[in-house]
């Protein structure tokens, strides 16, 4: 099984250790690419991809995990957009 359908596995499982570049490379999978709102945006980020669809989330820390409802509403836009 190859590394990005192993990470996928884990996403659709619902992880609770979830790393925020392991989220970013599941959504670059999904055509999304990460954008910074300029000096002011702390740590918010946005995810855009060729058809313009946007999710927007704070990159987490001190810890690097994702948190739970992040993966669930970027499952929830993924399942609306129909890239899965």
């Amino acid at each position: 099984m190859s590394k990005i359908k192993k990470l996928l596995e884990k996403f659709f499982s619902n992880p609770k250790d979830l790393e925020w570049d392991e989220y970013v490379k599941i959504l670059s999978y999904y055509g999304f690419e990460v954008h910074t709102q300029g000096t002011t945006s702390g740590s918010r980020r946005c995810f855009e991809n060729k058809e313009g669809v946007r999710l927007y989330f704070h990159e987490p820390h001190p810890k690097n995990i994702v948190k739970h409802y992040v993966i669930k509403q970027t499952i929830e836009v993924l399942k609306k957009e129909g890239l899965i």
